[in-house]
């Protein structure tokens, strides 16, 4: 028998840039969280400590840094395919690069009912996400996604007809709050889309928040399938898109000790412990192997 060293990647996780766009006195803003991972010939280091073929961490967070001055940031999409086949292409030892990027929206402040040219507001708490994953030989793959986009429907939902055992106290409901923090990947078939990366973005995200509102849910695990549904029909270049959805759980608060009705109007928001549903809603036709390393990120070491 023999010990052999198995996948094994490195990177610098969450790089901050801020790019300030100042060619005019209207200022434009792009805050990123950016993290790569470089993947090659690594088994020196890991066996024997020989860093040869190693480029340092902090080479890669000065190379994001560098990018979005000699780049700039457009797209988030084209900014970490850049930086992918960069490492790949500029970097001897490396054979498979992965970025991810985060980006936190700002919107211009009004003054007097006018734009101010240099005052940001954040907005919001959902970030715009994307993956790229680059290989050898020109390959890549683009991941694109939200996080932390928090939607709430006070009625048109319910949960009822679960399985129970012995341990099961929960009540079933025709009428309760859903919530969620939703956390949403789809994998680009084709690309660029044909509309552009900002607003095939905003295009999909509409289409969850739509189809989120619409539908009259049974379970959450139905409005998943139901949001991803939809963007497949209306989106030819979207292969598969990934879901998770933790349940924010909002319990009647009891008023009956103050001889109060609660005809569900006040809750309890609880943050913890909450149900977690995931899923994946994909294409039959998608070629098996297609989505190639595009999915393997740092979550698959963890």
């Amino acid at each position: 028998m023999s010990i052999v060293l198995g996948p094994n990647q490195y990177g610098k996780a969450e790089t901050r840039v801020v790019r300030v766009y100042r060619d005019t006195p209207r200022h434009e803003i792009r805050d990123l969280n950016v993290s790569t991972l470089l993947r090659g010939d690594f088994a020196a280091a890991h066996a024997r400590g020989d860093q040869a073929n190693v480029l340092p961490t902090d080479s890669q967070k000065n190379t994001c840094f560098a990018y979005a001055k000699q780049k700039g940031v457009g797209a988030i999409e084209d900014y970490a395919l850049d930086l992918a086949r960069h490492f790949v292409a500029g970097i001897g030892p490396v054979s498979g690069a992965r970025i991810d990027v985060e980006e936190y929206r700002w919107e211009r402040v009004s003054v007097d009912g006018r734009p101010h040219p240099h005052t940001f507001v954040r907005a919001g708490d959902d970030v715009r996400t994307t993956a790229v994953t680059a290989e050898d030989g020109g390959r890549a793959w683009v991941i694109s996604g939200l996080d932390g986009l928090v939607v709430m429907k006070t009625t048109g939902s319910e949960f009822h007809g679960f399985l129970k055992d012995r341990y099961t106290t929960l009540a079933e409901t025709t009428d309760r709050i859903l919530a969620t923090s939703l956390a949403a990947r789809w994998r680009y078939r084709a690309w660029p889309p044909p509309d552009g990366w900002d607003a095939a973005h905003a295009a999909i995200r509409q289409i969850l928040l739509e189809r989120f509102a619409e539908v009259h849910s049974l379970a959450l695990q139905q409005s998943l399938w139901e949001m991803g549904r939809a963007v497949l029909e209306a989106r030819a270049d979207v292969a598969e898109i990934r879901l998770s959805a933790p349940n924010r759980h909002h319990f009647l608060a009891d008023l009956a000790p103050f001889g109060l009705d609660n005809p569900g109007e006040v809750f309890h928001a609880a943050d913890r412990p909450y149900g977690l549903i995931q899923c994946a809603v994909q294409r039959d036709d998608d070629p098996a192997g297609e989505a190639g390393p595009a999915w393997s990120g740092p979550a698959a070491f963890a």
